[in-house]
């Protein structure tokens, strides 16, 4: 039964967040590793070795494709576990692999097989909840999530410094392992019988058709796309901005803790105002601003050298703060005329906002060699392409009249 007005259930929001922060640990720890990985497999281009990076959420948008219609027919659990074996396969082939072309067929396979308790979590939450209030619960899960990146840099740096970079996938195995066993014995099935549908080839192709007869999902996921595409040029070239261009090797996984705290407390903050406020609106106010403060560090650095560390860090900061408040909401308003098709619906939600964001961090990546200007340039243009997206189907105020 969907719940509008019921006190959030700690536990539930801590292992849904859990479900989902292994793709941050599988992401965020390694990022501290990529220059001593690409002198163990040969690949010294700071520039190539960001495809550890990126093309994991290649995989992530790729496998939610089959395991949102599987968990629409099977149930969410069973393709819980389906994806932690795969993931556990992954990680072995990282470990192993001894060149980036086999480390990156390994991070694609660890995405496929994150997808499925990225994805389920989702379902698992429209399932349960529905509206403002679950805007409210996915913020208080991605404020829960946020606390990963935040230390996981810092831990990928402590482990690689104490047992090497390949340690770093062990630890992730480990954290999978305890967070698939709580899983198991704590989480009840949320796909009732009724709302089964039987696997077939046509599952995809009739969910489709009924995702797109919603043009709010539709604009909405697009938005999500294009912020996450801004956000990976981000995640994929900080390290090589913070340890190549500003020489912060040590200071790194810290600064990164900072920035990400930022989008925490936003993310938190929006969990205490979206009922209050609504999410359309707090998300619109917060995309405005996200536009608008990427399009001043443009004009302010254009033709100029990297500001000083304090003020690129000031500008992230109040950047990634408005992250918070779009993500959760972005998901949440896309979700919210398809929960009949929940498992599908996340789906193709996620995969064609990952899809979009994989080649626009690689493209705008490329780009951010010398200068950070480019990355700035990277969130401008997809920040507008997004605020586009939701002014298309924005919903008119209804004046009242006498």
């Amino acid at each position: 039964m969907q719940k509008e007005n019921v006190r959030p259930n700690f536990e539930f929001i801590a292992l849904m967040a859990s479900l989902m922060s292994i793709v941050a640990l599988a992401i965020d720890a390694l990022l501290p590793a990529l220059s001593h990985i690409g002198i163990t497999i040969n690949s010294l281009d700071p520039l190539k070795n960001q495809l550890l990076i990126t093309m994991i959420f290649l995989g992530l948008g790729v496998g939610q494709l089959f395991f949102g219609p599987l968990s629409d027919s099977y149930g969410r659990k069973p393709v819980v576990y389906v994806g932690f074996g795969l993931f556990v396969i992954a990680s072995v082939i990282c470990v192993l692999a001894p060149s980036l072309e086999v480390m990156i067929i390994g991070r694609v396979l660890q995405g496929i097989g994150l997808s499925a308790p990225r994805t389920i979590a989702i379902s698992i939450i429209r399932d349960t909840y529905k509206g403002d209030y679950m805007a409210k619960i996915m913020s208080f899960v991605t404020a829960f999530f946020i606390l990963v990146p935040v230390v996981a840099p810092a831990i990928g740096k402590w482990i690689m410094d104490a047992f090497g970079w390949q340690s770093i996938f062990y630890v992730q195995l480990f954290f999978g392992l305890l967070v698939c066993i709580w899983f198991w014995k704590r989480q009840p099935e949320t796909l009732k019988l009724q709302f089964k549908v039987p696997f077939s080839m046509g599952v995809f192709a009739s969910g489709l058709k009924e995702f797109l007869k919603y043009r709010e999902t539709i604009a909405f996921t697009f938005a999500s796309g294009f912020v996450t595409g801004a956000f990976l040029v981000y995640l994929s070239s900080s390290q090589h901005v913070f340890e190549d261009q500003y020489g912060l090797v040590e200071n790194f996984p810290y600064i990164f803790a900072g920035l990400a705290g930022s989008v925490g407390l936003s993310t938190f903050l929006n969990g205490t105002l979206v009922v209050r406020f609504g999410m359309r609106k707090l998300a619109f106010m917060a995309m405005t601003a996200f536009c608008i403060i990427a399009l001043t560090y443009v004009v302010l650095f254009w033709g100029r050298p990297n500001p000083s560390v304090p003020i690129l860090v000031a500008f992230l900061f109040v950047q990634f703060l408005c992250l918070g408040f779009l993500w959760g909401n972005f998901r949440s308003i896309a979700m919210e005329p398809i929960g009949h098709i929940a498992g599908i619906g996340a789906a193709i939600n996620g995969f064609i906002s990952t899809i979009l964001s994989v080649p626009i961090a690689n493209f705008i990546g490329g780009f951010v060699q010398d200068t950070v200007w480019p990355m700035f340039v990277g969130l401008a243009i997809c920040g507008l392409l997004s605020l586009g997206s939701m002014l298309l189907v924005r919903r008119p105020k209804v004046v009242a009249t006498a």
